[in-house]
């Protein structure tokens, strides 16, 4: 007992939080110092250190404490915990949907589309898709013998749209009605009736506003305007039209937009060339050709890296990534690269802050009502319209507490978003010229030299280069 008590005087333990690792440090240092293997196992037993020990190290230490004295050495080391998998969604075989298929590209840069123009119809009460649950753990042990609870794996859910039915148990997802399977805005999952045109949109069919998808066998002429809730495929060209779709746009040809009008879809926008035009998409915009002189906008990716792969003149936005064979050319063409942050959260940001404001104004009115009135039915003084007002009164407050969640969540999502640069970059797999200008998150790079074979990306505050592997 007379050495342990000594040793308390001259070691110190310490654990990290989880209790899976256990630190050995000399609190006193003294040339003298000594003792045995038992003694120091005596000491950890003492100190609640059971599990995953390093007798090495111990002996070691027993036979040279001197070596330790300036050091913290890990003395135990438990068992980590493996997390749960996730539950996971999926989707069914024969759908074939037209967003899990990468175009055909031959060597001179064409693009076979006939598989994305193949529609992907269910029949009512067809399976769609199943879910699956998340699969258990395995928990760990600390140093002290204690069990280490593993992260269980998150349940996965659908995201319903339009026309699907969920099964009583939530294990699987069906059609609702006979159509085309949609993924569209935020990944939700519908069942669209189609439209289809056999030939141009011009003035003998008129502007386009339906509820599934279009098909458009022919051209989208200028100054005509295309809207579906589903997808839009057009089998040739658009021209300086509007094209607005809740879920993708894959076009045969190319746009040629004379700077009017807008492509705009929820999901993808998928063509062989634009030219002059305005593209917006949710998530990302793929062109097999070039992209020349024109605006486009993407939530993640902006990719024109086929046997062309050219982009010059105009500005291109992606949240995450922007990749192409060749940026801008010998003339030294301005062209705008911005990656990492777009315009768009930035003023969802600022829209939903202010939303904040007036909700939390209007909650505190509504809390104050309820409170008088909540004292009027105390007193058994409350009067029937003022029953009928306090009923009223609770559930605006319900739909305003619940209206603020959602945004307090989404506003963190985009503040993760605007400071998360460290993944976006830009690919250029053949030459990039001077003239062109990269942007990732606050940070700009003029290229003032041709380089070739770069990927640019942000590090330690700065825009830096690497070779392309």
């Amino acid at each position: 007992m007379e050495q342990e008590y000594a040793l308390d005087q001259f070691l110190n333990i310490t654990m990290t939080a989880d209790k899976s690792e256990a630190y050995l440090e000399f609190s006193k240092h003294d040339e003298g110092f000594h003792c045995s293997f038992q003694e120091l196992e005596n000491y950890l037993e003492k100190q609640n250190i059971r599990y995953g020990i390093k007798r090495q190290t111990l002996q070691q230490l027993a036979d040279r404490p001197e070596k330790f004295f300036l050091a913290k050495t890990l003395i135990a080391e438990g068992t980590a915990p493996i997390s749960g998998k996730d539950g996971y969604i999926k989707m069914v075989e024969i759908m074939n949907r037209s967003d899990e298929h990468r175009p055909l590209e031959t060597q001179d840069g064409k693009v076979d589309y006939k598989e994305l123009i193949r529609l992907s119809n269910v029949r009512k009460g067809q399976l769609i898709a199943e879910r699956f649950d998340p699969e258990p753990g395995v928990p760990g042990t600390g140093v002290t013998g204690e069990e280490i609870p593993f992260r269980a794996g998150r349940e996965a859910r659908f995201k319903v749209g339009k026309n699907v039915v969920v099964h009583p148990e939530g294990s699987a997802l069906y059609a609702a009605i006979d159509g085309m399977v949609t993924t569209t805005d935020k990944d939700k999952i519908n069942v669209f009736p189609v439209y289809e045109v056999n030939g141009d949109v011009d003035y003998s069919i008129g502007n386009i506003d339906f509820v599934g998808t279009v098909v458009i066998r022919g051209n989208v002429l200028t100054g005509f305007r295309v809207k579906a809730d589903g997808d839009i495929r057009v089998v040739g060209g658009v021209e300086g039209a509007e094209l607005d779709a809740a879920g993708s746009i894959e076009i045969t040809g190319g746009i040629i937009g004379y700077h009017k009008g807008l492509v705009k879809a929820g999901h993808n926008v998928k063509c062989s060339f634009i030219q002059d035009g305005n593209v917006a998409a949710g998530a990302n915009i793929v062109v097999s050709q070039s992209i020349m002189h024109s605006n486009l906008r993407a939530g993640k990716q902006v990719l024109c890296s086929g046997a062309k792969g050219l982009i010059v003149g105009g500005n291109i936005q992606a949240g995450e990534k922007v990749a192409a064979r060749t940026i801008g050319n010998t003339m030294s063409t301005a062209t705008s690269i911005e990656v990492g942050v777009l315009p768009e959260l930035r003023n969802e940001l600022t829209e939903l802050r202010n939303l904040l404001k007036e909700q939390a104004v209007s909650l505190d009115k509504t809390t104050k009502a309820l409170n008088i009135l909540d004292q009027l039915a105390s007193a058994g003084q409350l009067t029937p319209d003022k029953t009928a007002m306090r009923i009223k009164l609770k559930a605006t407050k319900a739909s305003t507490e619940r209206e603020q969640g959602e945004n307090r969540a989404r506003i963190l999502e985009i503040e993760r978003m605007l400071e998360d640069t460290d993944t976006a970059r830009v690919e250029v797999r053949s030459i990039i010229y001077s003239g062109s200008k990269i942007v990732i998150g606050r940070y700009t790079k003029y290229i003032k030299d041709s380089v070739q074979r770069m990927v640019f990306h942000h590090q330690d505050g700065d825009i830096t280069m690497s070779a392309l592997v």
